[in-house]
Order: structure tokens, then sequence, then C-alpha cells
């Protein structure tokens, strides 16, 4: 029996630890918090605001409920040892031994140590330079991070769609909602080139074409980015359309241009231009956030412009011809299961890169 005690004490305080690395009963307050504000009937008088904090909510509960579980399950296993029943010790080991296995993949969490890891994630796609290839190839990597966010169990949601004339995507912004939803996603901020034959091409010929990522923390509270009211430039225009009945035909499309930085910001999605400028304020607060952290920057007025993602050197290369393998150009993390990566399957990736970059 002693060996088994001592192994669970062992267990219960890593669990401690990593309950205070990972601030747990700080994110506990804030979902009791958050739990009392989504009970009140007058929440629902602004749908938006409420459907803002059920998604926080739900990241909150995937945040605190294991470390909670896990905890309680720790401190019924002692008292059950302390009963000093040893025709239970085969039982004690299978359980001690589940839960180290369970406390060993919940502490990959102690990687998303910064600033933002505990926020849900906004991505940005755009099609870079290869035509008509480099907008399916932008398609194909909004198809990627939707599987990677069902298979993680996260929401997506897209706030915002451009199509391409020929085929796949000009852009695409993408919601994505979860438990340390951008700490896991910001491995895959930058530039994604992708080798292939390319089915666009009457000769059949390998093409290179690039896509930008752009990986921002969502800012849902206007406190944590305060955005001076004059630094703002707002055109609202006519949204675009196919024709038929659907066409809009207000100027409800909202385009926000932070002028210190050169950020633009356009949103023409929802029907309402309230709506959209309230969901074009939240992603440029993103990526003021995003610009911030990468320029070190104590406060929004010391940005500088133009020192953004750029499209300077890619992060990572697919190639599908004359071989498929998928490789990091940081962490020189590779897959060969090139069709299982475009499915969502790139946790390998970002855990390699966190790994990498320990603070």
């Amino acid at each position: 029996m002693q060996p088994l005690a001592k192994r669970l004490e062992l267990l219960r305080q890593s669990i401690a630890t990593a309950y205070d690395q990972l601030a747990i009963d700080d994110k506990a307050v804030q979902l009791a918090a958050n739990e009392v504000e989504m009970a009140l009937p007058e929440i629902w008088n602004n749908p938006a605001y409420a459907q803002e904090k059920s998604k926080q909510l739900a990241a909150l509960q995937g945040m605190v409920q294991p470390w909670h579980v896990l905890r309680s399950q720790a401190d019924d296993m002692r008292e059950l040892m302390e009963l000093g029943d040893d025709t239970l010790l085969p039982e004690f080991e299978t359980q001690i031994s589940a839960l180290e296995t369970e406390l060993a993949e919940r502490k990959k969490e102690l990687l998303f140590n910064g600033q933002y890891d505990d926020h849900n994630a906004i991505i940005r796609l755009s099609a870079g330079a290869g035509g008509t290839d480099a907008q399916d190839w932008t398609e194909m990597l909004e198809r990627m991070y939707l599987r990677w966010a069902e298979k993680a169990g996260m929401q997506s949601t897209i706030v915002e769609r451009s199509a391409a004339d020929e085929a796949g995507i000009k852009s695409s912004v993408i919601e994505i909602t979860g438990p340390y939803a951008y700490g896991k996603l910001r491995s895959e901020n930058g530039v994604h080139r992708l080798v292939r034959l390319s089915p666009f091409n009457s000769d059949n010929l390998r093409q290179t074409s690039f896509a930008l990522v752009d990986i921002l923390p969502q800012i849902t509270t206007p406190e944590e980015i305060a955005i001076d009211d004059k630094d703002l430039k707002t055109d609202v225009y006519r949204a675009g359309g196919h024709g038929g009945q659907s066409v809009n035909t207000t100027d409800s499309a909202v385009r926000i241009t932070h002028i210190p930085t050169g950020i633009v910001v356009a949103i023409q999605n929802e029907r309402s231009q309230l709506q959209n400028k309230e969901t074009a304020m939240k992603i440029l607060r993103s990526k003021l956030a995003q610009l911030q952290l990468q320029q070190h920057a104590e406060n929004i007025s010391d940005l500088q412009a133009n020192e953004s993602a750029s499209w300077g050197s890619q992060i990572r290369n697919y190639v599908l011809h004359p071989y498929t393998m998928v490789k990091d150009a940081r962490t020189k993390y590779e897959d060969r299961d090139a069709s299982g990566v475009l499915d969502g399957k790139i946790d390998g990736f970002i855990i390699a890169y966190l790994e990498a970059n320990i603070s």
C-alpha cells in the first residue's frame, strides 16, 4: 500500500502545482460569474452579447472542469486508500495509473503560457501569389482548420468569406471557440506554401502557391484593448452580391482603418451596419493585440505600421508532388501523411512549436 500511497501523493502535488500555474482557481471564479450572468433573463435582450458570453462560458468550462474532476478523483482515491483494504490494491494500481495518464495529457496545457493563450481565436486567411491555385489553396487551408476545430471539440464560425471567381476563396475570417484556442493555433501564424500538380493548368504542371494565415487572439471587451476614436477612419458602403433577392440594397458594409498602423478591417456579411461595425471592431482589437505581442509594445500607441505578419518567408511547406510531406520551417517537424494534415491533423505541428518556444 505504501508505494501506491506515495505515488498518489506525488500525483496530488503535481495537480496542485498545475492548478497554480494555470490559474484554475481564478478561472473558476470567472466561470461562476459568467454562469450567474447567463442565468439572468435580461441578458438575451442583447442576443449578440449573450452569444459572446455563451462562447466565453463554454471555453472556461473546458479549461476548469477537467481539472476539477481530476483533483476530485485523486482526493477520493486518497480517502479510499486510507481505509487500508489490501484486497483493493489491484484496483488502486489501475486507477492511479489512469489518473497519471490523464495528468500527463492535461499537463500539455502548461505550454499555453502566453498572455492571450486562454482566449478564443480568429483565423484570417488570404490568398497570395499563385492565381487560381492560390485561391484554391486558401480554401483547402480553410477546410483544414475547420476540420481541426471539429476534431478538437471546438466551435467554428465563418464570420466573413470572399469567394474567388473561378475556384477557391480570396479570403476568409473564422472564429474558433474552445479551451486555449489561441494558444493552440498561434503556431499557424504566417505564410503557408503548397507545391503540387495544378488542377487548373491544362499541361498539369507543378505549381507553387502561397496563402497567409493570420492568427489573432479574440478580444471581446473594449477595455482589454483601448482604441482612441481619433485613430479610426470608418467608411460605409454597399455590400456586394451576385444578384437576385439577397442583394444588399443598403450601405451596410463597414470598413475601419486604424490610421497609426494602417490596419484595415472590412466586414459585410451581416445585414446590419451596426453588426458589421461591431464585428469589424472586434477583429481590429484582436489584430492590434497580436501586433502588440509581435512588437513587444507596452501600449497600442507605441505600435509601428507595417510590422505584422508578412509575405517574407513561409513557415510551413506542403508538398504533394513529386512526393508527399508537410514540413515546418521553424521546428523542422514533419509529417508524410499530407492528406491527413490537410484533413486537420496538425496537433503534432502545434505541440512541436509550443515546446520549441517555451518562455
